[in-house]
């Protein structure tokens, strides 16, 4: 018997000692994966990079396709997550270090040996966390679970000796994954209810609680009433934990569940284009020109410019983090602090949806219609399209996929031409149909395109960014990668140049056709601009106000165009293809909404061009500020010369093509219409002593575009836009820190006009010298 007693004591003391090694094994790292000290400290080191607005609403978030998570801090916890989560996963949490040996204890026995599968699970909060940190691959049967637990054990004891219970619960949260791409709290929140964590209510609460058992068997879009009785669960732990009283449970049980969902998605949400927009000018890299083909010099140029003085382009390739590596915009956990407003962006969204939806876009459907070759200009040859339709099907993806796959062009245009199953886009909502790629192609470019920007003169804070009708549908961004011919829009450039050179708004020139010998020798005459006021002397107001081409065609007779091109440039316009001819006064070049934006700021400001200002600054996932940001500017014109074009301005919309500006609002502001030949650019840019705006309309080929004056000037294309946004920001200026009763700052008794108004001479000092 002793025999058999000390046997029996040395199997006790050898399985004591065998898990005793086990457990120093685990911590030492000898079996299993046991993290660092480091990776303890730091458990979650990796998160989404959060855009914020400035009027601090979280606009989207930058992260990789496994980890969408913002990190949400625990007073920022709605108190009824705290406690649904304490109640229906570790009641005694507050209680234990890491390992509840009760609950431990209890599932042993039931489980293990009287087999009962509702035993309850005997992991504690910070087990489980250890298990969502640490565990990389799930357990796929009981074995294998037997051997992850003592390692969970380990870590969660080490995890109880580093943080407070209350970092423990944050962590949690912020790291399960709520099922639909919602991983971490705020996400969750955010994407199921429409809220901030801190303002769920308990059954809301309850509901996510609830899902942390399984996410996907109680996820509440597939599932609502498994998803229901699970929340009712819940809410029950909660009334027997004695943190919700028993009516109250009683009341809450017999609720539906109310989702606002919104699906977590880059395509969606307020400022599509602008995220995109600044998620590539911040991971852009180095440029360096073995990497630019030829067509694509001109990008080179602005980009190297952009390297070299713009400190957000490439940001984080030009910034380290404290492990010494480059900036990860998906995983660093960044709090870009934006210059947009949200209030402003949806009132700049509403307008241009409000426009094109409700009337342009059905005018255009009807005026096309299905008469060949629509929508495309009716003056297009058969060839002309057939190369335009071409070129639209080798740009997509399915077409460089097939031939990747080897095959031949004629295997490719017959699947492009055969019709199968498919949705489209419309303004009504998406549609499913029966029609060929060739066909949904064609069909897409009936959509007219847009880009609309408005920033604050002074500081070049943009407020809103619209580069296009819908981001889900046309991802080309017609705000700063678009650039298309600006029309009359440019005239206010070649007026200012005029000004700087002795010209006063009042000075006359006679109405008529301009001849002008070119640098080449070539005889160059503005197109005819109708009947009004010909052979008259009229001001040089007058002819800004109407867009009149023959005096701006004076006026360029008058001036060098390389010193036009020369004030293009401090305009901050880009593009280095600009071509220093007479022809270039009436709008010949390409350039971006951006940059036509930005160039008129020098109007308001007194003569100083402000660049667009995007960020203001950039905190890292601690709080500590990284960068900030200012606006560069630079003087163009003097100030007395912004003060006369301030004068011809206004005149343009109180007299002239900008007049429906009245329909919309009655602000003090300026502003200029432009529309290019065969109506392919519609613009619009204006300016009020608080914010500048523009936008252009077009299509997505310049051979798309309407066939009469009469729907396709600027005046019934882009200006209605501009009308819109600044009727719904002064409707609401004062919360939105503007004025609707400022005035332009101009000296009180300026004379736009001082001095002796002097008429056109009869010779000319624009002569071949001039280039």
């Amino acid at each position: 018997m002793k025999k058999i007693i000390l046997c029996l004591w040395a199997l006790f003391a050898l399985g004591i000692l065998s898990v005793a090694g086990v457990f120093f094994a685990i911590a030492h790292g000898w079996v299993g994966n046991m993290p660092s000290v480091e990776e303890l400290e730091n458990p979650i080191d990796k998160f989404a990079t959060q855009i914020i607005s400035s009027d601090g609403v979280l606009l989207g978030t930058y992260s990789n396709s496994r980890d969408n998570r913002v990190w949400v801090d625990y007073d920022e916890l709605s108190p009824y997550l705290v406690k649904a989560l304490v109640a229906t996963e570790d009641v005694r949490f507050l209680n234990h270090s890491g390992i509840d040996m009760k609950a431990l204890s209890r599932a042993v026995v039931k489980r293990l040996i009287l087999q009962q599968k509702s035993a309850g699970g005997g992991s504690t909060l910070t087990q489980q966390l250890a298990k969502l940190l640490y565990t990389e691959h799930v357990a796929r049967n009981t074995i294998q679970r037997a051997l992850q637990k003592p390692i969970e054990w380990v870590i969660a004891v080490r995890i109880e000796r580093y943080y407070t219970k209350e970092e423990i619960l944050t962590m949690y949260l912020n790291k399960y994954d709520f099922c639909n791409n919602a991983i971490g709290i705020y996400t969750a929140s955010n994407t199921y209810f429409g809220k901030e964590p801190i303002d769920l209510n308990a059954q809301e609460a309850a509901m996510l609680v609830g899902m942390c058992k399984n996410s996907s068997l109680y996820n509440p879009l597939r599932r609502p009433e498994r998803t229901r009785e699970r929340r009712n669960v819940v809410l029950s732990q909660m009334n027997k934990a004695g943190f919700l009283a028993h009516a109250e449970m009683d009341s809450l049980q017999q609720t539906d569940i109310v989702l606002d969902y919104h699906r977590v998605d880059h395509k969606m949400g307020l400022a599509t284009y602008f995220r995109e927009y600044l998620r590539l000018r911040m991971t852009k890299s180095k440029p360096e020109k073995k990497n630019y083909r030829g067509w694509q010099m001109q990008q080179f140029y602005e980009d190297s410019l952009d390297w070299a003085n713009d400190p957000l382009y490439g940001w984080c390739n030009k910034n380290r983090n404290s492990r010494g590596d480059n900036y990860n915009l998906y995983s660093d956990g960044l709090k870009v602090y934006v210059t947009i407003d949200s209030r402003m962006q949806q009132y700049a969204e509403d307008a241009v949806d409000e426009h094109l939806r409700n009337y342009l876009q059905p005018t255009f459907f009807r005026v096309k219609g299905n008469k060949a070759p629509a929508p495309f200009s009716r003056n297009l040859s058969s060839a002309d399209l057939e190369k335009i339709m071409n070129k639209a099907m080798e740009d997509t993806d399915r077409y460089k996929s097939l031939v990747k796959a080897g095959k031949s062009k004629e295997e490719i245009k017959e699947i492009f031409n055969t019709p199968r199953e498919m949705t489209i886009f419309s303004y009504s909502g998406d549609i499913d149909t029966v029609m060929s790629p060739m066909d949904s192609l064609r069909y897409l470019k009936y959509f007219l395109r847009t880009g609309f920007m408005a920033m604050e003169p002074s500081t070049g804070y943009v407020k809103a960014y619209v580069g296009g009708p819908d981001y889900r549908q046309f991802q080309y961004d017609m705000v700063t990668t678009g650039r298309r011919q600006v029309g009359s829009t440019i005239k206010p450039y070649l007026y200012s140049l005029a000004m700087e050179s002795g010209f006063s708004p009042c000075d006359q020139a006679v109405n008529e056709t301009q001849t002008i010998l070119t640098e080449g020798g070539q005889i160059w005459r503005p197109k005819d601009d109708g009947k009004e006021m010909i052979g008259q002397l009229v001001s040089i107001k007058w002819g800004l106000s109407r867009s009149n081409n023959n005096i701006t065609a004076y006026l360029m007779s008058k001036l060098s165009p390389y010193e036009f091109k020369n004030i293009l440039h401090e305009y901050g316009l880009r593009n280095q293809a600009i071509e220093p001819v007479p022809s270039l006064c009436l709008g010949t070049c390409d350039v971006s909404v951006a940059e036509m934006v930005s160039a008129y700021t020098a109007f308001p400001n007194k003569g100083i061009r402000t660049q667009p200002l995007y960020v203001t600054r950039i905190e890292d996932a601690d709080g500590n500020t990284l960068s900030t940001f200012t606006a560069h500017s630079n003087e163009v014109i003097s100030a007395e010369s912004s003060y006369k074009m301030i004068d011809m301005m206004r005149a343009v919309i109180n007299e002239g093509t900008g007049m429906r500006v009245h329909n919309y609002t009655r602000v003090d502001c300026g502003g200029k219409t432009g529309t290019t030949d065969n109506h392919s650019d519609a613009w619009f840019i204006g300016y009020t002593p608080e914010l500048v705006a523009g936008c252009w309309v077009g299509g997505e080929d310049r051979d798309i575009h309407f066939d009469s004056m009469e729907f396709g000037q600027g005046s019934r294309m882009a200006l209605p836009i501009w009308g819109l946004f600044m009727q719904k920001v002064y409707k609401n200026a004062s919360t939105l820190g503007y004025s609707a009763d400022a005035r332009f700052d101009i000296p009180e008794g300026f004379d736009p006009c001082a001095g002796n108004a002097r008429q056109a001479d009869a010779t000319s000092h624009y002569t071949i010298d001039s280039f």
